[in-house]
Formats: structure tokens, C-alpha cells, sequence
């Protein structure tokens, strides 16, 4: 069985290249939340650095935490061709960690804001929400959020798009390919029943984006990197639902046409 690092650093280019950038509303709820004038942000789980960029001009200073060697990379790529590494008046200072949402390394009571985008169900939660709570400020705000796996498009590359879904994450456990995963549908009750949070709210905020077919197949392997784990393992691309979800694609999405995220926002305060 893979751990969740291994598995995300194998499609790291790909993964930046084809997964949606947060809208600003994710942001701005957040930073809403927090009533913090120019907070100190950590990200966790930061991938590639799209949930981390966001907080450019929003924020004083943003910690983007990541194991994977290859995602932090690219997260320090894409924050220097912003020319954003250093703080300054009105600038947002960034800054990357090797380190996980276990174990930060960083100081206590630092945060005004931490997130996890696309990442607490990798996180083992005895261990992540009292880091969490650890380095978070009295009265800071914790945002964990996913965007609804794929985009609504249609329902045909939706209905074939699910099917991968479904196929590829069977194979995983019947093969024992699947890491330990905490599941997205429990954040909620997870931050309720940790007893480390005041309040703890679900909301929901929209984006818009354009894609193509070539783009929604490199979706379902980023979003299923288990898809080529179980390739390598002798698993034909027509067992996993891939022939279809092409074919598909192919005719449906031949042109750019207009992709609709729900991003599922988890507000915790301390």
C-alpha cells in the first residue's frame, strides 16, 4: 500500500496543471471568519501551491506546509514567478515547509487562519486537529475544503465520470492499493467531537472555470491517483471506466465548455 505522499508525488506536474485554482470567495468567507486585518495564514497539505497563492494582498504571511518534495517544487515555483517569497508594505509574504499536518515544526499560537484545501481526509485527525489547535490563535479560524469531484458539466461526462470513481476506488481495496483515509464526509463531526473548536459551520461557495476533454481526463488521474497505481498493477484502463470516460469526453467536450466547482468549506473557530 502506497502512503498519500508517494501517491500525489507521482502526478505532481499534472496535478498543477489541471486542478482549479480556489475562487476568491473561498478566501474571502474565510478571511470574513477570521476578522483578522493581515492574518497569518498556514496551509496544509498545499500541493502545488494553488490554495496557497490565494492569499496574495489578503494576507501578511502565508506558511505553505507539504511533505512531497515534488509538490513543494512546484509550490515554490509558482510563488516566485508571482514574485511573491518576500514580505514588504502591502505585499503578502510566502514561505514553504517540509513537514505534514501532524507535525508542523512551527511555533505556537502563529495562525490567525490555517487551511487545508483537498487535504484533511489524508490527515490522521487524533493527531492533525490538536497540531491545528495548537498553532492557531485564540479566536482563529480552521478551513478545511473540497471541491465535488468532477465539475458539473453534464450528465453524461458525469455519469461516466462517476463510474471511474466507483470502479477504481473498489479495485483499490480489493488489491489493498487504498491508504488510510480519514473520509471527507465526517470533517464536521470530526471538528465537533474534537472538543478544540467553539463553533464549527458548513458552507458552500461556487466557482467557474472553462476545461476540455483533454483537461477532465487529466482531472480523474489527479483526483484518482490511484488510477495509476492500479494500471501498474495489470488493471486495463476499460476495467477502470477510462475507455468510457474517453470516448465520452471526447464527444461532449470536443470544444472548452464552461465547468461549475462546488467547494464544501468546513469553518472551525477556536
Amino acid at each position: 500500500m502506497s502512503d498519500a505522499v508517494s501517491r500525489f508525488s507521482g502526478v505532481a506536474s499534472l496535478y498543477d496543471a489541471v486542478r482549479p485554482m480556489p475562487p476568491a470567495g473561498v478566501a474571502d468567507v474565510i478571511g470574513q471568519w477570521a476578522g483578522a486585518a493581515d492574518p497569518d495564514v498556514v496551509d496544509l497539505g498545499a500541493g502545488t501551491g494553488l490554495s496557497t497563492v490565494i492569499w496574495a494582498g489578503r494576507a501578511r504571511q502565508v506558511v505553505a506546509v507539504e511533505p512531497s518534495a515534488q509538490m513543494r517544487a512546484l509550490a515554490l515555483r509558482r510563488i516566485s514567478a508571482a514574485g511573491m517569497t518576500e514580505p514588504g508594505r502591502d505585499r503578502t509574504g510566502f514561505d514553504t515547509v517540509d513537514a505534514t499536518a501532524e507535525e508542523t515544526g512551527l511555533p505556537g499560537a502563529c495562525a490567525d487562519i490555517v487551511t487545508a484545501s483537498q487535504a484533511m481526509h489524508w490527515f490522521d485527525p487524533a493527531r492533525a486537529l490538536p497540531e491545528i489547535a495548537r498553532i492557531l490563535r485564540p479566536g482563529g479560524v480552521f478551513a478545511a475544503y473540497d471541491c465535488d469531484w468532477p465539475p458539473c458539466i453534464d450528465w453524461e461526462t458525469d455519469a461516466a465520470f462517476a463510474a471511474v470513481v466507483h470502479r477504481t476506488s473498489s479495485l483499490e481495496q480489493q488489491r489493498g492499493l487504498r491508504p488510510a483515509h480519514a473520509g471527507k464526509q465526517g470533517h464536521g463531526a470530526r471538528l465537533r467531537g474534537s472538543g478544540l473548536f467553539r463553533h464549527v459551520r458548513e458552507i458552500a461557495v461556487h466557482g467557474r472555470e472553462e476545461g476540455d476533454a483533454q483537461r477532465l481526463i487529466g482531472i480523474a488521474h489527479s483526483s484518482l491517483a490511484g488510477i495509476g497505481t492500479l494500471l501498474a498493477d495489470g488493471v486495463g484502463e476499460d476495467d477502470l471506466g477510462l475507455t468510457r470516460l474517453r470516448q465520452v469526453s471526447a464527444r461532449r467536450l470536443s470544444e472548452p465548455r464552461t465547468w461549475w466547482w462546488t467547494y464544501r468549506i468546513h469553518l472551525a473557530v477556536k
